[in-house]
């Protein structure tokens, strides 16, 4: 597809198109919601053709898509020093933790986009999100350096442990509005330090510290 050229005046923002609309569109959606977003108003608000912002986004779905891609790679930023050597419920829930506070400022929104993502009659969008899940799971267990090897029992287990995991500690940030995401945090922790006590009897395990991936 043929991107369509938006010049800018010496100064402007330089902030992406792709970015612009994204932004705008969450604005909107803290106004009036997701539902109602329509991205010919957004057009009109960034004052670019229709046609640039299709060349982008083929529909508000992929607009999400794009800010939920923005959490994924908070997930993935680089790490301090010695992350390695965290324990590995540390090394999850600094992952888990940079999604979600990367998403924070628009909280309501996202919880709306992931409403109309899951509306039933909404095939298109609610299926395609079970492997985004999957996907994001992948990553984050891959990006916290669990250490068995992709396929193996432990790490179909670890695989499904960190999707409910993922969905549990979602449901308490969709509504948590305490300073810092604390309540997010403290869940997340107990969640996993919780798991750390179980994973030792799924096969695979080893002595000490790589004993300590969480199970819900």
């Amino acid at each position: 597809m043929t991107l369509i050229a938006v010049h800018h005046e010496p100064g402007a923002d330089e902030t992406s198109l792709r970015d612009r609309v994204v932004d705008a569109a969450l604005g909107e959606a803290e106004r009036h919601g997701w539902e109602v977003v329509r991205l010919t108003e957004v057009a009109a608000r960034l004052e670019v053709p229709m046609a640039a912002v299709l060349a982008e986004f083929r529909d508000l779905d992929a607009v999400a898509n794009a800010w939920f891609q923005r959490g994924l790679e908070a997930m993935l930023a680089d790490t301090p020093d010695g992350f390695d050597h965290w324990p590995e419920a540390r090394r999850l829930a600094h992952r888990l933790l940079a999604w979600c506070d990367a998403l924070a400022a628009h909280r309501r929104v996202t919880v709306e986009m992931l409403r109309t993502k899951a509306h039933l009659p909404h095939l298109h969008t609610w299926v395609p999100m079970l492997f985004d899940l999957s996907r994001t799971v992948q990553w984050w267990r891959e990006a916290s350096r669990l250490p068995a090897p992709y396929g193996t029992r432990r790490a179909q287990v670890e695989e499904l442990a960190l999707t409910g995991l993922f969905l549990a500690t979602l449901a308490v940030w969709a509504n948590d509005a305490s300073e810092g995401q604390a309540r997010t945090r403290r869940f997340l922790e107990k969640r996993l330090s919780r798991g750390a006590h179980c994973m030792k009897w799924v096969p695979g395990s080893h002595d000490g510290h790589r004993a300590q991936a969480p199970l819900l």
